[in-house]
């Protein structure tokens, strides 16, 4: 039996064969799963219902388990009527959670077509679709090293 927090085997066996620079999409239940991701990537459906599971509970599963050097989220385009809006407040929760990371992580926000590029990468290791309906709660991470004090 594990102990870890992520116990999830298909998601434990892709970070397993994943290495440095490898990209993990978590991504709420509005991502397009189906046509935006890498040709290398596993898909793995967490959306059971609307709302669960959601990408903040996702992220600190895996934020446990590996190590990671970035976290990016989807960046809200100009031109898109939720910028009025200001930012998203799901990014508070993400801020809390990747500021407890060792070592503490920020969030970098990544404009919505680049970050399709980004997920679109050979590097795409992992899809995580969730059920969270929140707006813009979109994360990409880049896994990091794993050194000798770990």
């Amino acid at each position: 039996m594990l102990k870890s927090q992520l116990i999830h085997p298909e998601i434990l066996a892709t970070l397993a064969r994943s290495g440095h620079h490898g990209k993990i999409l978590i991504a709420d239940g509005n991502y397009p799963v189906s046509s935006k991701r890498g040709p290398n990537a596993v898909l793995v459906h967490l959306n059971l219902a609307p709302g669960i599971t959601t990408v903040a509970q996702v992220l600190r599963a895996i934020l446990d388990a590996v190590p990671v050097d970035h976290v990016q989220v989807m960046g809200i385009p100009s031109d898109d009527p939720y910028t009025q809006q200001g930012e998203p407040p799901v990014w508070a929760e993400f801020r809390e959670i990747v500021s407890r990371a060792q070592p503490p992580l920020t969030l970098e926000p990544v404009l919505k077509w680049d970050f399709y590029r980004a997920v679109e990468s050979p590097d795409h290791v992992l899809t995580v679709q969730t059920g969270d309906q929140a707006l813009w709660a979109n994360v990409l991470l880049t896994l990091g090293c794993r050194t000798r004090d770990q």
